[in-house]
């Protein structure tokens, strides 16, 4: 079987047993700060095993793209080194939401791998939990498996948490063996060996329990299965294959890069590495920059820099030392493409992205060899034998220099390499990184808030009406429901109708009043607690609200207003930016506040002014031609067929809402709009700027905002009119020429400068004693700064002859301390160790060359006694 027909056998099998097919989500997850990348395939139904969302269905099955190149789940150091891991890969589920359970897991498993994948029941192995009896009763009675091929392994290996808290539950393996020329000796066993005879093809979850903080388990009311099964190991098994990388999934792309360096794959274990890491890689970037991972240096955009140095890495060890990756992407859709759409739809984007990464590691690896000889350098000139481990570390995090080059140069250099200490630092910086992305523990909501979920979701109305007469269904008070809120207290109100927004999609939530006889609440924020749950939080200005209490619910009009305007005006930037700039800008990130708005998207280089005039522009013309704004729900497939764009990170479920600005811009948005363009009224750009590597920035504001921008501009012009008695068109030209005029006054005023500064050397010199033949001069001079003061330094140099000088001078607030010594003087003495030992007498700091030292000082009342000590160096 291909790979294609394994996939489409596994989806088809579990969909002909009830089954709803889901399509695969993001590599980055949707409104998940706990995850870097989707790490499983039960990730994108998280939220309906943690309780917050009711899933839409009792079953369901994917084919799921997961990413492990970070965080807990990392498999980066053994991909190409091994034939079964793998940064990309993808992942088979079939899940129960409280429906069935383990018998049913079970048999459909071993249907499905015996019946339909035909695989030989005496080369199949299982393990289970060592406490799940009813598990092993199910493999060893039901399905007829016999005890002695059934293991009863520990925590470690068989019993899974989403987190430290939360659901959680044994696990069942299943095996397949591949035969004793993948063993690795003769007492190979599944739970004690982990060589290439035993490859695990399934893990079967069953979730039955809930952990809380203390590590206690209960028993879930609705028990839940979430299984996973490896594409390309299972494709290894049916294929006959000795790895995954052998594969129609993956030996395509080894095949192109064996062609591209010019080396046969099986020669050599080293060169065959290469390739493999070549070949994984390729597809890891391909499909993160296609779901809107840009490279960069923190997050995810630091895994997926690793990822294309690391394969640029190893195509140089292969002998390919030109920007090759993006030519590769061509082999990765060929083989995908039909099954991930948008890795064709970005293909160009995605050769770009690359190729400039490459380009760009091309130049730190010269960047780096220079820094790494400067180090060998100073290493030798000190007569040591090490390159110190934090030396490595800085070369390989901060400038991206492969570890494994530096070694070799090392090697070459008859040096050693403190990699001990090098792992130490690494270590320390894994920990840092876990830390950024661990956010908060993901909580299963209270069986309470769960019930009101279910039962009294919250209906929106605020697309049609900004007030409504409604009841309280609610209300939290920290973490727990309450009955009541009292006059000043906060809390979070739910109610059974809303006319205010809750936070998503980068729209903020509304704020307003929800009032009554009994009771007046200031609405602060909207947020939704859970799928179906929207959360007001309020603070009781008036008397007290209740559980319910009938209610009249009030957004602050002028407010939404401003907050629609921004957003459609959102809409037309995305457009005006692919009009101009092309089609590779995606959105990466919004921010629609009733002020201003912000907008992310991908692109390389900074928008040039003439540029972001044309965007202006474009936007100003929808806007004019007062477009009208139409709003349909259709199902996720017909509105992309339509031609409408979802956004990178964003969750849709089935139907789908299509907002139309005339025939210019068609999205997917669950925001609130304007009804026609030109209610936006105006348009203007605030700033643009660099996000990350490849995502910029821009914001701006619309309506009242905009006109009071452009006012205070206007003022800005007319005053400066005023103030240089110019026509309009005349300022620019006026202020060159005062520019003129000053530059050409400061510099005579630094020539005066200098000629006052230096009419008095002869003094100052002559003044000084001689100590051992050394012209010693202590001199302070206020009002320099420490560069005049070195230009002050050459002059005394230049007549005293052999000497040794130390100014002060003090200018705005600082005190500018310098030492400098003729070079005659520089094998007996350094300026910068003299600095070292005078600037702490007038608490202060500074360093330098052996020449020349420059430092500053906090407390000039001790002068005298740095002179002195200064003096006595000499003695």
């Amino acid at each position: 079987m291909t790979g294609k027909e394994i996939r489409e056998s596994f989806l088809s099998y579990f969909e002909s047993k009830g089954h709803t097919r889901v399509k695969s989500s993001s590599l980055i997850p949707a409104n998940d700060p706990t995850l870097l990348f989707t790490n499983a395939g039960m990730v994108q139904f998280k939220d309906y095993f943690l309780g917050k969302e009711k899933p839409p269905f009792k079953r369901a099955t994917s084919c799921q793209k997961c990413m492990r190149a970070g965080g807990k789940h990392n498999d980066l150091e053994n991909v190409g080194r091994t034939g079964r891991h793998h940064t990309f890969f993808e992942m088979l589920g079939n899940f129960s939401f409280g429906d069935y359970f383990k018998k049913e897991a079970i048999e459909f498993a071993w249907e499905l791998i015996t019946k339909i994948f035909k695989l030989p029941e005496e080369r199949l192995y299982v393990s289970v939990y060592e406490k799940d009896d009813e598990a092993f009763e199910i493999w060893n009675k039901v399905i007829g498996i016999p005890e002695h091929k059934i293991y009863r392994l520990g925590e470690k290996d068989n019993f899974w948490a989403m987190g430290d808290t939360g659901p959680c539950g044994p696990c069942s393996e299943i095996y397949f063996d591949r035969g004793k020329e993948f063993a690795c000796g003769e007492s190979c066993e599944i739970g004690k060996c982990d060589c290439d005879r035993f490859l695990e093809i399934w893990n079967l979850v069953f979730m039955q329990y809930e952990r809380d903080e203390k590590g206690n388990l209960t028993i879930l009311t609705k028990p839940s299965i979430d299984t996973g099964m490896g594409l390309e190991r299972i494709a290894s098994v049916l294929q006959n294959v000795p790895s995954n990388y052998e594969t129609d999934l993956l030996f395509p792309i080894v095949k192109w890069a064996s062609e591209t360096a010019g080396i046969p794959y099986g020669k050599e274990e080293k060169s065959d590495v290469s390739m493999r890491v070549i070949a994984d890689h390729l597809r890891a970037m391909t499909f993160l920059i296609a779901d809107g991972c840009l490279p960069s240096n923190e997050g995810r955009g630091y895994v997926l820099r690793r990822i294309i140095r690391r394969a640029s890495r190893h195509g140089r060890l292969l002998g390919i030392h030109r920007p090759f990756l993006s030519e590769g992407v061509d082999v990765v859709t060929n083989i995908m493409g039909d099954v991930y759409p948008e890795i064709v739809e970005n293909e160009r984007f995605i050769k770009q992205v690359i190729r400039k990464e490459e380009e760009r590691f091309s130049r730190t690896l010269e960047k780096g060899l220079e820094l790494l000889q400067e180090i060998i350098n100073k290493i030798k000139k000190e007569e040591k034998t090490t390159i110190p481990g934090e030396e490595i570390f800085r070369l390989y995090d901060t400038f991206g220099f492969p570890l494994d080059l530096i070694l070799e140069v090392a090697n070459d250099e008859r040096l050693k390499a403190d990699t001990e200490g090098f792992e130490k630092l690494l270590k320390a910086q894994k920990e840092r990184a876990r830390k950024t992305w661990k956010g908060g523990i993901q909580k299963v909501i209270s069986p309470e808030l769960a019930e009101l979920s279910e039962n009294n979701p919250s209906i929106f109305k605020g697309y049609e009406k900004l007030e409504t007469t409604t009841k309280v269904t609610g209300i939290l008070k920290g973490e727990n429901l309450t009955d009541e809120l009292k006059e000043n207290e906060e809390g979070i109100v739910f109610l059974a109708e809303t006319p205010f927004y809750p936070e998503k999609g980068g729209q903020v939530g509304d704020t307003g009043i929800i009032e009554s006889p009994n009771c007046k609440c200031a609405v602060l924020d909207t947020q939704n607690i859970t799928e179906t749950l929207i959360g007001h939080k309020i603070k009781v200005e008036r008397g007290s609200i209740k559980i319910g209490d009938t209610v009249k619910a009030k957004v602050d009009k002028g407010r939404r207003e401003a907050i629609k305007r921004a957003h459609t005006a959102t809409h037309l930037l995305h457009k005006a930016l692919r009009e101009v700039l092309g089609n590779h800008v995606k959105q990466a990130g919004s921010l629609v506040l009733p002020d201003r708005l912000r907008f992310d998207f991908t692109h390389f280089d900074s928008v040039k002014e003439e540029e972001l005039k044309e965007i202006e522009k474009l936007i100003f013309k929808w806007i004019i031609e007062n477009l009208p704004v139409s709003i349909e729900e259709m199902p996720y497939d017909k509105a992309i067929e339509t031609g409408a764009m979802a956004l990178f990170g964003e969750k849709y479920g089935d139907v789908v809402r299509v907002v139309s600005v005339g025939n210019v811009s068609v999205e997917l948005c669950g925001g609130t709009h304007v009804e026609r363009s030109g209610d936006i009224g105006m348009f203007i750009t605030l700033s643009e700027s660099s996000v990350s590597s490849g995502t910029r920035r821009i914001e701006a504001v619309t309506g009242l905002k905009a006109w009071e921008k452009e006012r205070t501009e206007r003022e800005i012009v007319n005053t400066l009119k005023i103030m240089l008695q110019s026509k309009e068109e005349e300022i620019l030209q006026k202020i060159e020429k005062l520019k003129g005029n000053l530059k050409q006054k400061e510099k005579e005023i630094e020539r005066l400068k200098k000629k006052l500064a230096t009419s008095g050397i002869d003094d100052i010199v002559s003044a000084a004693p001689i100590i051992n033949g050394i012209k010693v001069i202590t001199a302070r001079i206020d009002g320099y700064t420490g560069k005049e003061l070195v230009e002050i330094a050459d002059v005394i140099r230049n007549k005293a002859g052999t000497s040794a000088v130390m100014l002060i001078s003090h200018k705005d607030g600082k005190s500018n301390l310098l030492i400098a010594l003729t070079k005659d003087l520089t094998d007996k003495y350094k300026a910068g160790k003299i600095m070292r030992e005078i600037a702490p007498i007038l608490k202060g700091k500074g360093g330098g060359r052996p020449d020349m030292a420059q430092g500053s000082a906090q407390d000039l009342s001790r002068i005298n006694d740095a002179f002195e000590a200064f003096k006595k160096i000499f003695e």
